[in-house]
């Protein structure tokens, strides 16, 4: 019986496979205590075990050279994203719930104390404190700190515009949303990222690299409704889908911004490499992982 011998190229993409999956695992573990810590912020339902597995699994395959120590901060800063956008998307019912999430967390974001009962600027206050050692924190801060603004204040965009649809007011148009993608924070995640690396390469073009992430996360945001209509009608949340003539639009739009951030990122490609990499990883990965499930529990 003839036996097929495994090339060198699949036993290196399996090995790569395993690692990715190994740093996967101690991401887990690691969102998982974050969970002990702030149980109030990860209600059981929608918080299930298959989104901290998940969210750690994007991480661990999105930079597959890099360590579970390297990719921590950008772990549970996508972690406190799911937090933020549960709260201010889903519990919030008014502006006076709305409003003091948003202040807290920009008090917070400016060095302040977070009080006993403000679960969500604690765990944003520890991520805060394991960025302010990275030696690119003094510099940067400041646009971390926009970063964090821009994903607020597109969460509590989207929060009126929801309000208002029910009161009768025309739901935005697709363009508007997705100069709103800032509310899936996907770049206040790369920002904390960069900023915990500290890699000369990217630190010295963060501009650019910010302008190539914004492109990016405007894909992953109608990647994401592409996988989550049906749950966002449920949930009585805003799609994009809502705002055009179907998924061949969304896919269409999706195609020209893919160009977008090639077009973005080609001068970058020789300088940081791997910052190019982690980024269109996050392309392709999410259309994979959209293509088939998001990472929501149910209700």
């Amino acid at each position: 019986m003839h036996k097929t011998k495994p090339t060198g190229d699949a036993l290196r993409a399996a090995r790569e496979c395993g690692a990715a999956a190994a740093v996967s695992a101690g991401l887990q573990r690691d969102l998982r205590e974050c969970q002990a810590a702030y149980p109030g912020l990860f209600p059981a339902r929608p918080f299930d075990s298959t989104l901290f597995s998940a969210v750690a699994q994007a991480n661990a395959f999105g930079a597959m050279w890099a360590s579970t120590d390297r990719l921590r901060v950008a772990s549970r800063t996508a972690l406190w994203i799911f937090a933020l956008d549960w709260l201010l998307d889903y519990v919030a019912t008014s502006r006076e719930e709305v409003d003091p999430l948003v202040r807290g967390c920009l008090d917070v974001a400016d060095g302040a104390l977070p009080p006993p009962d403000f679960p969500l600027g604690r765990f944003l206050a520890e991520i805060r404190e394991e960025l302010a050692a990275a030696p690119a924190f003094a510099g940067l801060e400041p646009v971390w700190r926009e970063e964090l603004r821009r994903t607020l204040s597109a969460m509590a965009r989207e929060w009126d515009w929801k309000t208002a649809a029910r009161e009768g007011t025309p739901l935005p148009t697709l363009d508007e949303y997705l100069a709103n993608a800032d509310n899936f924070g996907s770049s206040f995640v790369n920002v904390s990222h960069w900023i915990r690396g500290g890699d000369p390469a990217a630190l010295g073009h963060f501009d650019e690299l910010r302008a190539a992430s914004g492109q990016v996360q405007r894909v992953l945001r109608l990647l994401n409704d592409l996988a989550t209509y049906e749950r966002d009608l449920a949930w009585g949340d805003l799609n994009a889908l809502m705002l055009c003539s179907g998924r061949e639009e969304i896919a269409g739009r999706v195609g020209v911004l893919v160009d977008g951030c090639g077009e973005l990122l080609e001068p970058l490609r020789d300088v940081c490499p791997d910052e190019v990499v982690y980024l269109e990883r996050q392309i392709g990965y999410s259309m994979g992982f959209y293509g088939i499930t998001d990472y929501w529990g149910g209700l």
